[in-house]
């Protein structure tokens, strides 16, 4: 399969995968009104761990040293993202919490070009602020900088981290034993956050459990495996740019289950990050058809 063709299918993988992130805001917002947010992120990690340690052995025992090394650290930084993400939450408004959050795509052609002297294009640097305008205008009403903002702000650095060095160290063939060794170390770093109030708290009942399920199975391990396996085809400053779809996502569901109602800003905003997307991802792919080899669609950021 060809290169440029790969990419496609990647973005259209990370679109898939915020498209789930996106469905779980109204479970998660249910599941942590009735039971303790790390106690939730430990129970629902932990299932994933499991199920993917038992699905992909062989692919876990393939990685050797090296690469469970770099799973295992893949999953404590992104672990830590969670954890800074809950705290930083239980501060502000969600929707703050959602755009400085937000602010990994600012971040991560920074760490990009900090850690591994990548070039970043204009364009890309276009992209990112279009993308930071959009989530501001879908996320915020209403803005304080407090202790909150600032534990939110490091989750937003941890996970652009978690994209650069993803994005640095994924391979498709080692997508399965990478995303489950990710699995078991958040599962650790969130089940550590229990400690100190003696482990997690298992979900009270039967609805609880079936979105713990769905949150564990299909929005963590399923989309840690589909963003794994995209960023071994895409530079991470784009994979982030395409992943801030998540809250244009999480508005069309707020919208279509009526917990939200069809506004200017979710408009205008969701249009500026979809307008980033295209900058970035559609309309550098069609200069490329015309006036660039199908190979160097991969290396351009």
């Amino acid at each position: 399969m060809s290169t440029s063709r790969l990419a496609t299918l990647a973005t259209l993988g990370l679109l898939l995968m915020t498209a789930v992130w996106g469905s779980t805001f109204v479970m998660i917002k249910d599941v942590i009104a009735r039971m303790p947010v790390a106690d939730f992120l430990a129970v629902r990690f932990a299932v994933a761990a499991v199920a993917m340690l038992a699905l992909f052995p062989r692919h876990v025992w393939r990685l050797g040293r090296v690469g469970i090394m770099r799973g295992l650290v893949l999953g404590a930084i992104y672990g830590a993202g969670q954890l800074l993400q809950t705290w930083g939450l239980a501060l502000i408004s969600p929707s703050v919490s959602g755009f400085t959050t937000g602010m990994y795509v600012v971040f991560t052609p920074i760490l990009a070009a900090l850690l591994f002297r990548q070039h970043v294009r204009a364009r890309v640097w276009g992209a990112t602020l279009l993308a930071t305008l959009g989530l501001g205008l879908l996320s915020l009403h209403g803005f304080s900088v407090g202790a909150g903002v600032w534990l939110t702000l490091a989750s937003a650095v941890m996970y652009a981290l978690h994209i650069v060095v993803l994005g640095r160290w994924a391979r498709s063939d080692d997508a399965f034993g990478l995303s489950a060794m990710q699995m078991v170390a958040i599962a650790l770093v969130c089940g550590l956050a229990t400690v100190s109030h003696g482990g997690p708290m298992l979900p009270p009942d039967s609805a609880a459990w079936l979105a713990v399920l769905y949150m564990a199975l299909i929005a963590g391990a399923g989309a840690m495996l589909l963003q794994t396996w995209a960023q071994s085809h895409l530079p991470a400053t784009r994979a982030a740019i395409v992943m801030t779809t998540e809250p244009v996502f999480a508005a069309a569901f707020a919208v279509a289950f009526g917990t939200d109602v069809l506004g200017w800003r979710m408009l205008v905003g969701g249009g500026l990050v979809l307008a980033a997307m295209y900058l970035v991802e559609l309309a550098p792919r069609r200069k490329t058809v015309t006036a660039l080899p199908a190979e160097a669609v991969h290396h351009e950021v």
